[in-house]
């Protein structure tokens, strides 16, 4: 009778087992790894460690290197904040408009740039960002009689040029998301409020976008994250080292230099848990302001 009843106990804790394993291994331990190698100096798999205590966090106050990387992240998510969120709700608005044809090819055509990887995008904009022969400069600013622009070695169009690649890649997604929270809502609020006299701005203002703040709340922190944790892209759009004067490289591109091409493990585990704590502290803080944590009065 014991190990009937003990059987059917341990079946769940076997069957989720394998996942908890797994997540040990590879995040788990990881994670806290590198959060005591943060707390050391070593340089090199075969060098020595030695504790340092906060010397590495005090060292990523004085440096201008993580500084630079800091200013050009936060400059891209604010670009993606201001830029990319509120065009994509427009479409978003746009898809949901009554009459509009072929709703679901758009709605395809907007998830296929999220698709395909960074790397690839970066290369194709490579070309229509070249100063010579690329799209902008020959189809855009030559027919209007403007000069033609040096958008990746030119250090103040480097990170507006990362800001319009992030655009075309993230912009549909987040117009999908929005187009699922538009959904979502009751037609009849909005038709309530057009037969009391209500306007098209006013039921936006008052009906549609508090309805959508849960899936504002979710794009905007998800746009954070990404803003904070981008890689790829301006890695190969203008080089590891962020091009000229450092003005596309990010905090991740700076932790890719520091502990894989320098081989400072310990100050590069620093600037993740760095990077780790201004995403969390910049994402609670939206999140508060949007009222994320105010309790609903019933």
């Amino acid at each position: 009778m014991a190990r009937r009843s003990v059987q059917p106990r341990l079946a769940p804790y076997l069957f989720i087992a394998p996942f908890f394993i797994l997540f040990g291994i590879f995040f788990g331990y990881p994670t806290i790894r590198s959060l005591q190698l943060s707390f050391y100096t070593e340089r090199g798999a075969d060098s020595s460690s030695t504790f340092a205590g906060l010397a590495n966090y005090r060292t990523l106050l004085d440096d201008p290197n993580f500084t630079t990387g800091l200013l050009n992240t936060t400059y891209y998510a604010l670009g993606s904040l201001l830029i990319i969120i509120p065009i994509a709700l427009g479409l978003a608005l746009l898809l949901r408009s009554k009459g509009l044809l072929l709703r679901e090819f758009f709605r395809l055509s907007f998830f296929l740039p999220n698709a395909i990887s960074g790397v690839v995008v970066a290369i194709v904009f490579r070309l229509v960002f070249d100063q010579e022969y690329g799209l902008l400069n020959n189809w855009l600013l030559g027919p209007l009689g403007l000069p033609k622009v040096a958008w990746l070695t030119d250090p103040h169009f480097i990170m507006p040029s990362i800001i319009i690649l992030g655009a075309w890649q993230f912009m549909g997604l987040n117009a999908l998301y929005f187009m699922t929270g538009l959904q979502a809502q009751d037609p009849e609020l909005h038709e309530a409020a057009h037969v009391d006299g209500a306007n098209a701005w006013r039921r936006f203002r008052y009906i549609t976008l508090p309805l959508l703040r849960p899936t504002m709340i979710f794009v905007v922190t998800f746009a954070i994250i990404g803003s904070y944790q981008l890689f790829a892209q301006p890695v190969a759009l203008v080089g590891a080292n962020g091009g000229t004067d450092r003005a596309g490289l990010t905090m991740t591109m700076y932790l890719y230099q520091t502990a894989f091409s320098n081989l400072d493990f310990g100050y590069g585990a620093a600037i993740g848990y760095a990077i780790a704590l201004i995403i969390v502290v910049i994402s609670v803080l939206q999140m508060w302001i949007q009222g994320f944590f105010r309790k609903e009065v019933s």
